[in-house]
């Protein structure tokens, strides 16, 4: 009785939706508890309602029913609290901090202190956390966005975000049905009964005036209709009569599984021994009738991903969950099965995503739709947030205990380290995803939103390839499913990694699995390369089903999104597809779609969205069909690029779609509502003001990654030529016009003089320069119609920011010639601070106000460099002019550590937190690797500089950790050179030849797929990092104004943090330009082709390319 309570109420909710009494609405859904407005909450917030937000919330969650409610109730009285504050209103502030905010100091007192204390600061953004809090229209939206990424999280909110998918006046409709239903019951029915009342049941009277007897208390008549019918409630129209109920799609299953042999059961239908319990099933059937193909029955599959909770413990850090949640509207939408055409279909590509290694298997979050999971044929992974085209973590494969490793797990390394992902998914409320390797391994990351991914289990899952993962809820508990090449399908505990069930029974390899449940049933469907399908209980008795595949091929198999339709795909050895539908209730298949390839080159692959498309890759196309139609309804080529067999799949709403792509890339198709999500996706930073302290793990994951880096198992990528394409020359593309790319100068109203250093700043909306004269200049780009992001770009022009007092940021130059000294700086994390020096003391300015927060070390020996150590930004590594480094920590003044092996002055420090330890490069072309444990000296080398090349003394040597942050870059004026940390070993060197000038400045892109290159002549060069061919070559006169007198290059190079493709030039001019490539490329050039053979060495590779490609 309690779901048709819970039904009932969702039925009232409609009809008041509808009759528009939206008070009892609101009133309703909070009294019940059984559904969360987030759109109307989303009102009251923007609004301030504050009173009625803590009303509504209290139907819901309490105050210390969690840690996420606590938080949200949190936010909500913070943000009451500055507002109070920003409004001079001190007494509401008091008020509300006694009243509201007085509860959290049980669990955090030191925060309600600092809480307290800004009643003492005139303005309380002087509170450093605080320093980016903008106005109150802004600060509401940014906490609003943290609240709904909250109440996502939040399990007792998991149930209640999505109102079920009804019929338009479904209450009407029940009332229409049964009004109908009672007058066939009437003994003298009427042609045209009159309804007065719904009180009591109705019955047309008799012609002597005598009342029939109630439809309760008569016997059940036949269901023929009679002569007359009620006409419709309103103008609803009447319901058409019930179908009689059909045969569920496991009438088929066998009563007394353990006496019936394989081959018996192959003869029979596709399903699973159900003791006790198909009679129950076969009352309540969720097959949709034929005759009415508009109505959409929700399954039990669909309800129980609604239903399911966290499979282990919550988090304790609740500060990063990821931003872009989307409310399910309510208010004001129909909630009926609306109508489907093509259109419906994403087509138009919106994004492409450079991953730099072939795509195996994809992903979407299944509650943030724009973020997209991959897995590649080097092993590694990555997780990208399509509305910005951002990449926000990558993961690559390493064994993390391999201690533990099986002896044929250890040898397959040893012989061989390349590793590929088969498979990657999501778990149903995406808390955490499974990764399926080409050998034996399965890992687990658990997922915290942003870029915070991890590691939860790691499983030797089978001996060889794991070719398929999944995830099933047997018993209410989370599972993980997986199938190999050793002919087993395993069943382990999502959260211990203990093994429950191993199903033996193929006689080859099995290639994919598909969990599913009817009911109360839980069941997994397998199939096998040789084209046979199996299914499985949970129990121990052997394989209840034992079937053909069409055309003997290795199968795929999905069910439809609300799980009452079965599908599969495959391609077997004469390279024939097919795509059917599957009669589970005859084992027999029900459809095939026609337009798939006579002769395929890949392995097809496909995926459903809607309950109503069928798409699939094939012959360089996407295909799709309707699932009631076995014609091909449409293709589309995606803007060409795609390979013969592409790699596809559809986010939960079917908005978008992601495709693989011949060069490496990811392309994002979209229909209508999929871009206005790409586009409307506010991709918030970090945010400061979030005053709850984040629990950090960092340093044991550091720890593990530290001794897996020295694994057989660690996989270098993109490090060692995979292709066996002969060498030919490659020539680059030339960009020598201001028409054959996007460029835009900054402006600059201050003194133009050289730009020493440049840097973007985290989050990408601003961009900071140390000019030669100590001033420093901060650019900020405005979220607008324009710049929906806000972000920086080419397209629209940013503002040189100064705050109101007018002051600006310059740096102690003390006696030093400003021009003489070594300018340097290094940004926090969370851009809230910048430490610089330009031959003076050192400052720590606020990045809001510019004031200078503290300046210390002073001369005689100058800074020359400042790294932030990752694991505690109040430490910082400075490198000195006298050639040491010094390890000094901000907060207590104090030099923990000075280290001493460079003979010139420093000119590069870099941290790599997975192996913990600190590089430093130095004008005495000498690389050092320094342990972070006990700032001891590792290894140390010199650079390999080209024979019979002139260095000058003065030369700088610049360091950065590509992304694995194993890698190093090494930046010289002669050249560029790949490193492996910690050991130092030169894996490539790259040595321009066809350029007039020195190297000045080099740098990786964000997603080190790219190294950008500046040359003193002015040119900028854009190498390839897999191949450290150039991809592209920029002339100065591209970006640089025409007729320039002077000669202009650029001194430092910055990359975008997100956008891989962006970067920006500091020159000696004083000027910062931006550029990117022209919107219908997209890139900066094409991929190079990878030569034969290995990595090789400087020497031939200076013979081998004059050109200067290694």
């Amino acid at each position: 009785m309690s779901l048709h309570r819970r039904d009932l109420v969702f039925l009232v909710l409609q009809f008041l939706d509808e009759e528009k009494f939206k008070d009892c609405v609101h009133k309703l859904e909070q009294e019940s508890g059984f559904f969360f407005n987030l759109r109307y909450f989303e009102d009251m917030v923007t609004n301030g309602e504050w009173e009625e937000v803590e009303k509504y919330l209290s139907g819901f969650t309490k105050v210390d029913d969690n840690r996420y409610s606590m938080k949200i109730f949190f936010e909500i009285r913070k943000q009451k609290y500055l507002e109070a504050l920003d409004k001079r209103d001190r007494a509401r502030a008091v008020e509300i901090l006694v009243k509201d905010l007085k509860v959290f100091s049980a669990f955090n007192e030191d925060l309600f202190k600092e809480i307290t204390h800004l009643l003492t600061l005139e303005n309380f953004r002087e509170n450093e956390q605080l320093s980016n809090y903008g106005d109150t229209e802004s600060a509401r939206g940014v906490m609003l966005a943290e609240l709904k990424r909250l109440i996502e999280a939040n399990p007792l909110f998991r149930d209640k975000l999505q109102f079920p998918t009804l019929e338009n006046s479904r209450l009407r409709t029940l009332i229409n049905q049964s009004l109908n239903w009672q007058h066939q019951l009437c003994k003298n029915p009427r042609s045209n009964p009159d309804i007065k009342t719904l009180f009591v049941d109705h019955s047309c009277g008799q012609p002597n005036g005598a009342q029939a007897s109630s439809p309760v208390t008569n016997p059940l008549m036949g269901a023929v209709p009679k002569a007359g019918v009620f006409p419709p409630l309103g103008a609803y129209g009447p319901f058409q009569p019930a179908p009689a109920a059909l045969a569920t799609s496991l009438s088929g299953w066998m009563a007394n599984p353990s006496s019936v042999s394989n081959h018996a059961a192959s003869a029979g239908p596709i399903g699973l021994a159900a003791p006790n319990i198909a009679a129950a099933i076969l009352k309540r059937p969720r097959t949709p009738p034929t005759n009415n193909p508009a109505l959409d029955y929700r399954s039990a599959a669909s309800e129980l991903v609604l239903k399911r909770s966290r499979p282990f413990g919550m988090p304790d850090e609740v500060n990063n969950l990821p931003v872009n949640i989307l409310p399910v509207p309510y208010a004001g939408q129909s909630h009926g099965q609306s109508s489907y055409s093509a259109d419906d279909l994403p087509k138009t590509v919106v994004k492409s995503l450079s991953q730099g290694s072939a795509v195996k298997s994809m992903d979407f979050h299944p509650v943030q739709q724009i973020l997209l999971l991959v897995g590649t044929n080097l092993g590694d992974i990555i997780l990208w947030e399509v509305g910005s085209g951002e990449m926000l973590a990558q993961k690559i494969f390493r064994v993390w205990d391999s201690s533990v490793c099986s002896m044929p797990l250890q040898a397959s390394l040893a012989n061989d380290y390349k590793i590929s992902v088969n498979r990657v998914m999501w778990s149903p409320d995406g808390a955490i995803f499974g990764v399926a390797y080409s050998k034996h391994i399965v890992q687990m990351y658990s997922y915290h939103g942003s870029d915070d991914l991890r590691n939860h289990l790691e499983i030797e899952a089978h001996v060889g390839s794991v070719n398929d993962l999944a995830f099933s809820y047997p018993n209410k508990q989370l599972r993980i499913v997986t199938c190999g090449e050793d002919r087993v399908i395993k069943v382990w505990d999502a959260a211990t990694g203990a093994k429950q069930y191993a199903f033996e029974g193929h006689e080859a390899p099995v290639y994919s699995i598909c969990p599913h449940h009817k009911e109360n049933i839980e069941f997994i469907f397998s199939t096998a390369t040789d084209g046979k399908i199996k299914a499985w209980l949970y129990d121990n008795m052997g394989s209840r089903v034992d079937y053909n595949a069409p055309c003997q091929s290795p199968t795929t198999m999905a069910y439809s999104t609300d799980g009452t339709r079965l599908f599969s795909c495959g391609t077997n050895k004469e390279r024939e597809s097919y795509l059917v539908e599957w009669n589970e209730s005859e084992g027999a298949v029900k459809r095939t779609y026609f337009g798939l390839g006579k002769q395929s080159l890949g392995v097809v692959q496909f995926d459903t969205t809607k309950n109503r498309f069928l798409a699939a890759g094939d012959e360089f196309t996407v295909k799709f069909w309707d699932i009631d139609n076995p014609n091909l309804l449409t293709s589309t080529p995606a803007d060409g690029g795609l390979p013969p067999s592409p790699c596809i799949r559809f986010n939960k709403e079917g908005t978008l779609l992601a495709v693989s792509t011949y060069d490496n890339r990811v392309k994002i198709l979209a229909n209508s509502d999929g871009i206005k999500l790409v586009r409307t996706v506010d991709n918030c930073p970090f945010d400061t003001s979030r005053m709850v302290v984040a629990a950090a793990a960092a340093a044991a994951a550091a720890a593990v990654a530290k001794s897996e880096s020295q694994s057989l198992a660690v996989v270098k990528p993109r490090i060692v030529d995979e292709s066996g394409e002969k060498f030919r020359i490659w020539k680059p593309i030339e960009i020598n016009e201001r028409s054959q790319c996007r460029s835009i100068r900054l402006p600059d109203s201050l003194t133009a003089m050289r730009v020493s250093r440049l840097i973007y700043t985290n989050s990408g909306v601003a961009i900071l320069a140390l000019a030669s004269n100590a001033v420093h200049k901060l650019w900020k780009w405005q979220r607008n119609y324009w710049n929906l992001t806000g972000k920086a770009t080419t397209f629209v022009a940013p503002q040189l920011w100064q705050p109101s007092s007018g002051i600006l940021m310059t740096n102690d130059i003390s006696d030093t010639n400003p021009e003489d000294a070594v300018p340097c700086f290094a940004l926090s994390k969370n851009d809230s601070y910048v430490m610089s020096a330009s031959g003076g003391k050192i400052s720590l300015f606020n990045m809001m106000t510019f004031k200078a927060m503290k300046t210390f070390m002073a001369p005689p020996s100058a800074v020359t460099f400042l790294a932030f150590y990752p694991q505690d930004n109040n430490i910082i590594a400075i490198g000195m002019d006298d050639s040491s480094i010094e390890i000094y920590n901000v907060q207590a003044d104090e030099v923990k550590s000075r280290l001493k092996g460079h003979q010139k002055r420093i000119t590069g420090l870099v941290f790599s937190h997975t192996l913990n330890v600190l590089v430093s490069s130095g004008a005495d072309n000498q690389l050092c690797v320094w342990s972070t444990d006990r700032w001891e000296k590792h290894t140390s080398k010199f650079l390999q500089t080209p024979n019979g090349q002139p260095v000058s003394p003065h030369a700088d040597t610049g360091v950065q950790f590509h992304l694995d942050q194993i890698h190093l870059l090494a930046v010289h004026e002669t050249h560029i050179a790949i490193y492996e940390a910690p050991k130092l070993e030169c894996k490539k060197q790259w040595i321009p030849r066809d350029i007039s000038g020195p190297i000045t400045h080099a740098t990786y892109s964000c997603d080190s797929q790219l190294i950008y290159v500046g040359f003193k002549d002015g040119t900028v060069g854009i190498l390839d990092d897999s191949t450290m061919k150039m991809r592209c070559r920029i002339n100065p006169d591209a970006y640089l104004p025409p007729n320039t007198s002077l000669r202009v290059f650029p001194l430092v190079i910055a990359a975008h943090p997100s956008d891989p493709n962006q970067f920006a030039l500091g020159l000696t001019d004083g000027g910062v330009h931006i550029l990117e490539p022209l919107e219908s490329e997209g890139k900066w050039g094409a991929s190079p082709p990878f030569e034969d053979g290995t990595a090789r060495s400087t020497t031939s590779s200076q013979q081998n390319h004059p050109n200067g490609q290694w």
